[in-house]
């Protein structure tokens, strides 16, 4: 279904999943380009450091998956997974933040995103998890509102 994500073991892939990173902080950006090269089927096509030049890149590649920071100058990285997902309603958005998942806005819940990521908590399984539809390990049902259908 056009708009639906697309999430399939890395083992039936035929494309390495493209992937944003958006983090105003270098030291995170940094940490999550290891990760995601450490990632079988995985690799960073662009980092932004705003909501709005995540929306603005994501618009014009829709990458399958982002990696998305909840605070962030300007636009917050909820809003921006808002503004994403309608230009690009197939790509995966994962919020990611320092709180526990107990303290993030109620509006995280219904942005779109499909899991809420603790930042000490991202890894290769977590980032395959969210892939192939999987609970991400330290992910609560709940936490985070399913992915819209398109």
């Amino acid at each position: 279904m056009a708009g639906t994500p697309q999430r399939f073991p890395v083992e039936s892939r035929t494309s390495a999943v493209d992937v944003l990173v958006v983090d105003d902080q270098e030291t995170f950006l940094s940490v999550a380009r290891v990760v995601v090269g450490a990632t079988r089927g995985f690799q960073v096509v662009g980092e932004a450091k705003t909501g709005e030049d995540a929306v603005r890149q994501a618009a014009s590649s829709c990458p399958g998956l982002v990696l998305m920071d909840i605070n962030l100058p300007g636009i917050s990285g909820i809003e921006a997974t808002r503004r994403l997902l309608a230009a690009c309603p197939a790509t995966i958005v994962v919020l990611m933040s320092t709180y526990p998942a107990s303290d993030l806005p109620p509006d995280a819940r219904t942005c779109g995103a499909v899991a809420y990521v603790h930042k000490e908590d991202l890894t290769p399984d977590v980032l395959e998890a969210v892939m192939t539809g999987n609970q991400p390990p330290g992910w609560s049902p709940g936490d985070v509102g399913d992915h819209p259908e398109a």
